[in-house]
């Protein structure tokens, strides 16, 4: 708001601007005086900005592998006292983040964008008057030792009840079918 303020303040004035907009002017010159004065800026902006290459030089120096957590101990370490959680705000303000351990997804598919959607011949509701009237089916996978096992569902609607399923150790096109 304060930007439109910027932009119009010379054809309208600041008060009648700030009367339409849910500010007060005070606001208004609070923020252009902290402009042209940093050191009236609050104390928490001041620290930030101290602290912000603080976090830039630890997560470089560990070759960007460090999060939040080890970022915090590190700064700890240096003798600078500050929270856990304002490390993780100012590095989401940085957009720095650390190497997280454990696996990557794996994607099964990668949908195209312009591919043409199958048609939702229910509209979502899943539920059906009595027995073989709805089925639907489901494909999923699960991890193993040697890779991945896909297997492929068909579920009476009504029961609850699987009525067919397959596996495979590959996932073409012949299993959801």
């Amino acid at each position: 708001m304060i930007s439109f303020v910027d932009a119009h303040r010379d054809r309208h004035g600041v008060e009648p601007i700030c009367r339409e907009l849910p500010m007060a002017p005070s606001v208004y010159y609070a923020h252009q005086r902290r402009l042209a004065h940093p050191e009236t800026a609050p104390r928490r902006v001041r620290e930030d900005a101290l602290l912000k290459p603080q976090i830039k030089a630890a997560h470089k120096d560990s070759y960007g592998l460090y999060g939040v957590r080890k970022i915090w101990q590190s700064l700890r370490r240096q003798n600078t006292q500050v929270g856990r959680q304002r490390v993780a705000r100012l590095m989401r303000q940085l957009q720095l983040r650390g190497v997280s351990r454990g696996r990557k997804q794996v994607a099964t598919t990668v949908p195209e964008p312009l591919a043409e959607q199958s048609k939702d011949l229910v509209q979502r509701h899943f539920s059906a008057p009595a027995p073989d009237r709805l089925w639907v089916a489901d494909l999923t996978y699960v991890r193993v030792r040697h890779g991945f096992v896909y297997a492929a569902f068909v579920v009476d609607a009504f029961a609850r009840f699987i009525v067919g399923w397959k596996v495979s150790t590959s996932l073409s096109d012949h299993l959801p079918l």
